[in-house]
């Protein structure tokens, strides 16, 4: 009852649109129907998921170094280099995560042995006992986020998803595509005005 109710109820965003359809008229607002309450959507997301992750002492970032090293399989260990690569976390913050999650005891730093350079950060047994009871902890609380879609419309929202994602990076690059086309030769320096 309290899905239909709340589906029926116009959100935020419809209130923004009808104010920029009332204000600006001309302009074409639909790109807010979509982006404007993806970004309200994950700002609720990311609420409940580090209120949750703060729950078991963890922060988002520690949690994505500790489900990356998981997801690696045994024995569990990864450089800094293949932390930063695994799509989640940044190269710029890795040590410090590591530093802390060390300090907590849920993981260690090991040399290789054939390679003195390369150090690996490895779960403890801790931490493996960590990440699995947190990681199955934010798929239930994941679950209960998505409880007012059908298994039908997550596959599609996952798939519409996906090609937004697409989409973003593909702008970017049509973008630098114009900037390079456009640029072409400069005439003005062509004839010694540049």
């Amino acid at each position: 009852m309290a899905q239909r109710r709340s589906a029926k109820r116009p959100d935020a965003v419809s209130g923004i649109v009808d104010d920029w359809a009332r204000e600006r008229p001309e302009l074409d607002t639909t790109p807010l129907e979509v982006l404007a309450r993806l970004h309200r959507s994950y700002l609720q997301y990311q609420s409940r998921m580090t209120s949750q992750l703060d729950a078991h002492g963890l922060s988002v970032a520690g949690f994505d170094v500790l489900t990356a090293l998981r997801r690696s399989g045994a024995p569990y260990r990864l450089t800094a280099g293949q932390l930063a690569a695994s799509g989640l976390i940044s190269s710029a913050g890795v040590t410090l995560r590591l530093d802390r999650l060390e300090k907590d005891g849920l993981l260690v730093r090991e040399r290789d042995a054939e390679d003195r350079r390369v150090v690996y950060s490895r779960l403890t047994e801790a931490g493996l006992k960590k990440i699995d009871e947190v990681f199955a902890a934010h798929l239930e609380n994941e679950r209960r986020m998505l409880g007012g879609l059908s298994p039908a419309e997550r596959r599609q929202l996952g798939g519409l998803l996906s090609k937004l994602e697409r989409s973003i990076v593909e702008s970017d690059e049509a973008v630098t595509s114009n900037e390079t086309v456009e640029a072409g030769p400069n005439p003005s320096r062509a004839h010694g005005r540049g």
